[in-house]
C-alpha cells in the first residue's frame, strides 16, 4: 500500500521485465517532454478533482503509468477500452485476454490485477463482520464489484451467525459462461464448519440477464432443503447481472 510519503507517484521501474512494447525504448533515456507534461497534467487534474475529473481511459492511463514508465500509454489505454468497453471490464478481464493485446506483458497485467484486488478488498471490508440486513446496500455493491463483470459464472456463499452478521465469504465454484457446478451438501457442510446459522447464495450471469434458469431454481431448492434438515436458514439467493440483480426472496422463489 502507498504510504503518506508516496504522493509523488514515484515512477521507479518495476522489478521485473518491461512489456514487449517498451523494449525498443532505451531504459536509461529520458522521457520525451510531451509525455512528461501529459503525465503531470493528468495527475494534477486527478488529484484536484478525483475520479470524476477523468474519463475511464484516462483513469486507465494513470494505472498504466506505473507499469510503463517511459512510453506514451494513451494508445494502449484506448486499445483496452475498445476491446473491453469500460474501466471495470478492463481490470477484471482474464489475463489471457489481456495478453492478446499488443504491448501487454507482465507489468501491465500485474498493475491491473492489483487495482482489481484492491477494489474487491475495499468492498469486502464493508460487509465482513457487519449485519447483513442493515448493510444490504453494501452487500449488493460488493457482489456487483466482484462478480458483475466476470465472463464466466462464479458461485459464492455468504455465511452469517445468529445475529445475521457476515462471518464468511467464500467462493464455492467457478464454471463456464452459462453453468457453474454447485454441490448442496458441501454448502451446508461448510456452514456447519463455520458455526454459521444462515447463509446467502450469490452467483452471476455473464449474459447480463439475472433471470433464473430452471437449473438455478432447482439448485436453490436443493440447498434450501439441506439447510432445513440441518437447522440452517437460507435468507436469499442473489443473481448478479451486468447492471441489476435478482433476489429469489423478493421474487417469491424462496
Amino acid at each position: 500500500m502507498m504510504s503518506a510519503n508516496d504522493s509523488s507517484f514515484d515512477e521507479a521501474p518495476l522489478p521485473f521485465l518491461l512489456d514487449e512494447a517498451e523494449l525498443a525504448v532505451p531504459v536509461s533515456g529520458k522521457q520525451p517532454s510531451y509525455i512528461v507534461d501529459h503525465r503531470q497534467r493528468l495527475r494534477a487534474r486527478f488529484m484536484a478533482g478525483g475520479a470524476q475529473a477523468v474519463p475511464d481511459y484516462e483513469l486507465l492511463e494513470l494505472v498504466l503509468f506505473r507499469a510503463i514508465p517511459r512510453r506514451d500509454v494513451k494508445p494502449l489505454a484506448h486499445a483496452l477500452m475498445a476491446r473491453f468497453g469500460d474501466f471495470n471490464r478492463v481490470i477484471t478481464a482474464p489475463e489471457a485476454r489481456l495478453r492478446d493485446i499488443s504491448g501487454i506483458g507482465d507489468a501491465v497485467v500485474t498493475e491491473l490485477k492489483i487495482v482489481e484486488a484492491a477494489a474487491h478488498r475495499m468492498a469486502r471490508s464493508k460487509i465482513l463482520q457487519q449485519h447483513a440486513v442493515s448493510g444490504w446496500d453494501a452487500l449488493l455493491d460488493y457482489c456487483h464489484t466482484t462478480m458483475s463483470h466476470r465472463e464466466t459464472e462464479q458461485f459464492r456463499v455468504l455465511y452469517l451467525d445468529r445475529k445475521n452478521v457476515v462471518i464468511g465469504d467464500e467462493e464455492q465454484a467457478k464454471g463456464t459462461v452459462d453453468h457453474v457446478p454447485v454441490y448442496p451438501r458441501e454448502v451446508a457442510k461448510r456452514a456447519l464448519e463455520l458455526n454459521a446459522s444462515a447463509l446467502i447464495l450469490v452467483h452471476n450471469h455473464p449474459s447480463g440477464d439475472p433471470t433464473p434458469s430452471e437449473a438455478d431454481i432447482e439448485m436453490t431448492q436443493q440447498i434450501n432443503n439441506a439447510c432445513h434438515a440441518l437447522g440452517l436458514t437460507l435468507h436469499d439467493h442473489l443473481i448478479i447481472g451486468k447492471s441489476r440483480e435478482l433476489s429469489f426472496r423478493a421474487e417469491g422463489f424462496l
